[in-house]
């Protein structure tokens, strides 16, 4: 009994309370692994976040490092550029008077890289902005900027839509005038693609004008619109005073929309606006897209040309208009455009708001032309007369100038004979034609 005794009491513990502490002492190493457990995840957890943040952080600077780099515009030696371009050579006591600083849109363009060139030529500051698409071929349109370059025009490679340029090119210049040639051209063309002139027409115009509302200095604006916003006036010579509302196709309505749009910003935000509605453009460096300058191309290559005739065997007639004469008609808009009157997008009086025709008021048939071309290039042309389809053409054009004779002192010189002549001799020394050939020796 006595060793049953002693084995029970050696169970029993000999202090009181003994079995409990070491219990909770168990307890408080497991609860402390259990904490320490924690703690090293929520460091951990810590660790993964910072991480994550730190790569999202990276990849959106290497994102907008790399959107930076991909631009075609910005920097130090960019804003230089556009500055030394923009500089008039016109000294502000000079018998001409102070230079313009212009920002031509569409400067690689044919009307553009014209007028870009004759604003250099007399001493005016120019900057040109183009975005080079492929409407045409680019390459034409690349061979004029290496022509403006030579005259130490700089254009920029960007599109009128991009907002952030347009306030760049206004925050490095204070430009005194905006020439907007930019434009999706051609009236067959909206058939195939009708978002691009929307795009172009009008959403690039809205944003063009809303940079220059903003501008301080507020520029003056002078426009390209067209005759096509003559649509079916049957009313012969066309006149600004005329019905402009029945386009008969969807780059006419473009450019329609182009004027009701420019007025509006004129009566809000006093920008000085004139629009110029230009007639059958052509010449040198011109676009290969227009009737002259693909019938030229075809009948040196052997080519049949299509030649569109309107109902009852009328011959379509245009006011085909010589690139110069559209230039001098474009630098006198400028030269007496008006300043605008806002302030931070605010109008402070009225500013003046024109629309001129600029033809050539002598409307010429397209077989008559034909057979210009053909004088001039020494070659038939295979002819191929079909009725014109309903693609938006007009049978006729004609030209009332008596407005812009009258305000812009605007006077056309150069017939058609002569203007073709020019177009000519350029074509076949631009695209390497033989000149020992015998029409290229006599023009």
């Amino acid at each position: 009994m006595r060793v049953v005794a002693e084995e029970e009491e050696d169970m029993l513990p000999s202090t009181p309370g003994k079995v409990k502490i070491e219990r909770a002492g168990a307890m408080t190493r497991q609860l402390h692994r259990c904490f320490a457990s924690t703690g090293t995840m929520f460091l951990w957890a810590l660790f993964l976040v910072a991480m994550t943040a730190t790569y999202l952080s990276f990849h959106s600077f290497v994102d907008t490092s790399s959107r930076y780099f991909a631009a075609s515009w910005g920097g130090l030696h960019w804003e230089r550029q556009i500055r030394a371009s923009a500089s008039p050579r016109r000294p502000p006591g000079s018998a001409e008077g102070a230079g313009l600083s212009v920002l031509v849109t569409g400067a690689a363009g044919f009307v553009g890289t014209h007028c870009s060139l004759a604003l250099r030529k007399r001493g005016d500051g120019v900057v040109g902005i183009d975005n080079f698409n492929k409407y045409y071929d680019p390459s034409l349109k690349k061979a004029r900027r290496a022509l403006l370059a030579s005259h130490g025009v700089f254009v920029v490679e960007g599109d009128i839509n991009d907002g952030r340029l347009l306030t760049k090119l206004f925050d490095v210049v204070p430009f005194t005038h905006v020439l907007h040639l930019a434009a999706q051209a051609g009236v067959r063309y909206a058939m195939e693609n009708p978002a691009s002139y929307v795009h172009s027409n009008i959403a690039g115009l809205v944003s063009l004008l809303e940079a220059c509302k903003e501008a301080d200095p507020q520029p003056a604006v002078v426009w390209a619109s067209s005759s096509s916003v003559y649509g079916l006036n049957n009313a012969v010579p066309f006149s600004e005073a005329h019905r402009t509302d029945r386009p008969a196709s969807l780059y006419a309505a473009t450019k329609k929309a182009g004027e009701e749009i420019t007025h509006t910003y004129n009566h809000i935000y006093g920008l000085s606006v004139t629009g110029l509605r230009f007639f059958t453009v052509y010449g040198p460096w011109g676009r290969p897209d227009m009737a002259y300058f693909s019938f030229t191309r075809n009948i040196l290559q052997g080519k049949p040309i299509t030649v569109y005739r309107g109902r009852d065997h009328v011959d379509l007639a245009r006011d085909f208009t010589y690139i110069d004469d559209i230039v001098r008609g474009c630098l006198a808009s400028l030269d007496t455009a008006g300043r605008s009157t806002g302030t931070g997008g605010r109008k402070r009086g009225p500013a003046p708001y024109r629309i001129f025709n600029l033809g050539n008021t002598a409307p010429v048939t397209v077989p008559t032309l034909v057979s210009i071309l053909e004088r001039y290039l020494r070659v038939n042309a295979k002819r191929n007369v079909v009725e014109m389809p309903g693609n938006g053409d007009v049978p006729f054009t004609h030209a009332n100038i008596s407005l812009a004779r009258e305000q812009l002192g605007y006077k056309p010189t150069t017939s058609l004979e002569m203007g073709l002549k020019k177009f000519v001799r350029w074509y076949l020394s631009y695209y390497g034609y033989n000149r020992g050939t015998q029409a290229f020796n006599n023009l």
